[in-house]
């Protein structure tokens, strides 16, 4: 039975994020209803299609559900609808994207009669802000949020994925708003009522790169296909046979690596020891790497980078997906079936061993209604007291403890939106080894200048938590933590498989001292895989997703879209895995481990290409081009590396933007009326429109476009993103002080219960800054006892540098 069984939830409207919001919720066993008009969802009629006409993006988004037909004409279709509402306990509403002819509601009153209702309300830029009346798709908000402009070759365009992105990360978003409202209802409190930015959703992608701009300046450009600030490299390589992912942050893996292809005199160079510093020299290093790395295969060098611990890993392609016997054992490629047609799809990420999700299932057709096997019969919300009111000072998560052994960026990013919601979250590190974002450079002048207090990306990360450091691998650190744990309701980490149980730290022993702790592990590959032991970075993520060999022109490499795509993406499926696994342990006292496979977070970006494929189709390269949007790409605009995204997305708008550029013939040619038939002519329509944006400034351009709505968006960089303003008239961007760097921006969640976002309350800790706190008042140490650490060296508050790293290490082995 799934673990969400007893929910009913009803999705209105139109939109890949509602759409995927609610098939997170199918996927561990809720009843889901979908609204559709009779034409049907227009979803339904998305390309890229299987071979039999079905749409392999509809099938990915709505497999498990049920499909309900409601004609607004029918007279007694408000009453079906007020009445299946007032049925269910979540409301997923994404009428504000596209109506898709669902009738009016009045919310507020429902939620007036139904107060424990859960409501999500998605929109492309929310009901106020500067932008809150633009037309938009997926790659308009993806060009407005910095996630377009920093990819592709130099000279341009930029270059950006079909529009199969922003939908799973909004969906994740919507996910979590109503995971952690059901947790509170659970509780007897009312339901919330949430408002999602799908804009502000996309830049869970941008954020860190946005922030690292406040510091660093205006330091991020376009530096080619597969090169990506602030890392060198961290891209795709051609081998003798196949393409390789490559990505070398820190000095050991540079000299590995080097040292892999024989190459000696690079890791002497004091130049190139830091990927930063490498980004200066790229044509040079490429000189040495891409001969080297094409007399041998991508397998064969993976086999050599995992025996030397470097993060490396071979390219995918989707035929190469759908045969990986692994995939689909662990549920990452699951059967879906449609239409009297059978393919595959991607499954559920969220891999919780006691509670799984479902492997695979079926897509409802217009008006069906499926009884699936796992699902109990659901009972109408029947409390004998009204719901208790929601204080609005108490934070969804409130009263919930998080152990925080993680680093980087996805766990992070995980523990970071628990700690937005309300969780008491304590990351752990040590002064032996901290959170890498806080720098891997532990040469003097770096340790002793304290420059590990000093970086925004850690900041952004970890705010609203609290620190501790402890020498896990001493046993005093370790039974510290055993003290955390046994009082806590979750444990994150992110290391490679293995680390915390070889520290003592493994879910076999912690469920010993707390049976309803929930513990996630958050690896590259997932615990039983056979590549358990690859090093990864969310660039590797991307490399190994399949979703690199999708992007781009038909004649070119294989492109990644993003510099670390894996590491929010990882974050935000942990955060909604582990939501799910509580609400378990609330309603029974029992935990479970959650085995997270970062990579298989990735693969829903490459999943229509994978149902295609597997139905016998072909997946095909798009370029900056649309499967079904004609005209649609990045058109420069007057000034320099200056580009707008449009995108036209019917006949209506194509017939406005034909006017707009002074086109009234091509307005009134009944032969464009289809995409289709624009299609034969689309570089003649490109040129015009490319001719009409370069006398224009993009943002006048994008001004213009969206008065005739248009959908258009500005191709901005991270940087630009600290003024636009729309965030600033939304209050996005809120400012906190902190030791070391002062005053800084923070972004908000772009979930909201109000107007306002909820605020950031706390900074980000220094190292160990709430040692004495946590180890007086949670575990009871007296001052001499923690005195007597802080001189063992089990906590501390500066990080030791190279040098007293090792004779630390030499005490330690003696």
């Amino acid at each position: 039975m799934g673990v969400l069984s007893h929910l009913r939830v009803v999705e209105i409207g139109s939109s890949a994020g509602t759409s995927y919001c609610t098939r997170l919720f199918a996927d561990f066993g809720a009843d889901v209803q979908k609204v559709e008009p009779p034409a049907g969802d227009p979803l339904r009629h998305s390309a890229p299609f299987t071979p039999s006409g079905q749409s392999a993006w509809f099938a990915f988004l709505n497999f498990n559900k049920s499909s309900i037909i409601i004609d607004p004409k029918d007279p007694d279709a408000a009453i079906r609808l007020r009445t299946l509402i007032e049925n269910c306990d979540i409301l997923v509403d994404g009428r504000y994207v596209d109506p898709a002819d669902c009738l009016s509601i009045d919310v507020a009153e429902l939620r007036k009669q139904r107060p424990d209702l859960i409501y999500v309300e998605m929109s492309w830029f929310d009901r106020d802000g500067d932008y809150a009346g633009f037309v938009a798709t997926d790659s308009t908000i993806r060009a407005l949020g910095g996630l377009i402009k920093l990819v592709g070759p130099v000279e341009g365009p930029p270059l950006h994925a079909p529009d199969f992105q922003m939908g799973i990360i909004a969906g994740l978003w919507g996910f979590i708003a109503a995971m952690c409202s059901e947790l509170t209802r659970i509780k007897g409190e009312v339901g919330r009522s949430w408002s999602l930015s799908i804009f502000e959703s996309s830049l869970a992608l941008t954020e860190y790169l946005m922030c690292e701009a406040f510091t660093r300046g205006d330091v991020m450009h376009r530096m080619g296909t597969n090169r990506f600030w602030p890392s060198f490299p961290t891209g795709i390589y051609e081998t003798k046979k196949g393409y390789l992912g490559v990505t070398l942050h820190t000095p050991a893996q540079w000299r590995s690596f080097c040292d892999m292809l024989c190459l000696p005199e690079l890791p002497d160079d004091p130049s190139l020891l830091l990927g930063e510093d490498r980004l200066h020299h790229m044509d040079k290093i490429d000189a040495h790497f891409v001969p080297r790395l094409k007399t041998q295969t991508a397998q064969d060098w993976f086999a050599e980078g995992l025996k030397r611990k470097i993060p490396i890993v071979p390219l995918p392609e989707i035929p190469d997906l759908l045969q990986d016997a692994e995939k689909k054992a662990r549920g990452a490629i699951v059967p879906v079936a449609f239409a009297g047609e059978n393919g595959l799809t991607v499954g559920s990420a969220q891999r919780l061993t006691l509670t799984p999700p479902r492997q695979g299932g079926k897509v409802p057709s217009p008006g069906e209604q499926q009884r699936l096997t796992n699902a109990q019969r659901h009972l109408p919300h029947t409390a004998s007291t009204s719901p208790g009111p929601t204080d609005p000072d108490r934070l969804p998560l409130h009263g919930i403890r998080v152990i925080d052994f993680s680093m980087g960026w996805a766990g992070p990013l995980c523990t970071r939106t628990l700690a937005d919601l309300g969780a008491d979250v304590i990351k752990i590190e040590a002064i032996q080894y901290p959170d890498w974002f806080r720098g891997v450079d532990r040469r003097p002048a770096y340790v002793n200048g304290q420059m590990y207090e000093k970086t925004q990306r850690f900041c952004i990360l970890n705010r609203n938590k609290r620190g501790i450091t402890l020498d896990l691998k001493r046993p005093q650190g370790a039974a510290l933590a055993k003290r955390l744990v046994a009082g806590a309701d979750v444990v994150v980490d992110n290391y490679s498989v293995d680390v915390l149980t070889r520290l003592g730290l493994g879910y076999d022993v912690l469920k010993q001292l707390n049976r309803r702790l929930v513990m996630m592990s958050m690896s590259a590959f997932g615990m039983n895989s056979v590549h358990r032991d690859c090093r990864a970075y969310g660039s590797t993520l991307e490399q190994g997703s399949g979703l690199p060999a999708v992007i781009g022109s038909s004649n070119g490499p294989p492109a990644m879209s993003h510099t670390a795509f894996g590491d929010p993406v990882g974050g935000l499926n942990g955060c909604a895995a582990v939501l799910v696994a509580l609400l378990h342990a609330r309603n029974t006292g029992q935990g479970q481990f959650i085995d997270l496979a970062q990579i298989e977070c990735m693969m829903p970006f490459a999943a229509p290409w994978i149902t295609v494929q597997s139905a016998g189709g072909t997946a095909i390269r798009y370029g900056n081009r649309h499967p079904q949007f004609v005209p649609h790409g990045c058109f420069r605009c007057r000034g320099k590396d200056s580009w707008i995204m449009i995108a036209v997305t019917d006949t209506d708008m194509w017939h406005r933007l034909a006017l707009l550029i002074g086109r009234p013939d091509w307005a009134e040619d009944a032969s464009l009326k289809f995409a289709e038939a624009r299609r034969a002519i689309e570089e003649v329509i490109e040129r015009d429109i490319a001719a009409w944006t370069l006398s224009r400034d993009a943002d006048e351009a994008m001004s213009d476009l969206q008065a005739a709505k248009v959908a258009a968006g500005v191709a901005r960089l991270p940087i630009d993103l600290l003024n636009d303003p729309h965030l600033k008239s939304r209050a996005f961007l809120q400012t906190s002080e902190r030791a070391f760097i002062g005053s800084h921006p923070q972004p908000s969640m772009p979930i909201r219960e109000g107007v306002r976002p909820y605020a950031i309350r706390t900074a980000a800790p220094t190292l160990g800054q709430h040692n004495r706190e946590i180890l007086s008042e949670l575990l009871g140490l007296s001052d001499p006892e923690i005195i007597e650490l802080v001189n063992a060296g089990i906590i501390g508050e500066k990080m030791l540098s190279e040098k007293e790293l090792a004779r630390v290490s030499n005490l330690s082995s003696d």
